[in-house]
């Protein structure tokens, strides 16, 4: 389960991090963005300590998303030491996002 945290900007959020961030770029009107609570939720259980998981409303947060040219939803995209490494767009099943995941981080 995600926890809801607060910080001054999400910069912060991702220099701050210990371990490698994946942002969940999403919409509340997305039915494939629904699809993946519960996929990141397994991938969490899996990679608790070896990942953060952290989910962005576009539609709050239209500055982060255009930042990081979020054209489609969901996008998932890795971040280490606070830089982009890794970008995957649509949904993608548990087992193959964990395995991709394991490759990077």
């Amino acid at each position: 389960m995600a926890t809801k945290k607060e910080f001054n900007s999400f910069e912060e959020m991702l220099s701050d991090s210990d371990v490698p961030v994946l942002v969940d770029f999403y919409a509340e009107w997305c039915g494939p963005c629904q699809m993946m609570g519960p996929i990141l939720d397994q991938v969490n259980a899996q990679l608790k300590d070896r990942l953060r998981i952290v989910k962005i409303d576009t539609e709050k947060y239209t500055e982060i998303a255009g930042q990081y040219q979020i054209y489609a939803l969901p996008t998932l995209v890795l971040f280490k030491q606070g830089q982009p490494v890794d970008r995957i767009e649509g949904v993608m099943q548990a087992p193959q996002l964990v395995q991709h995941l394991q490759s990077i981080i």
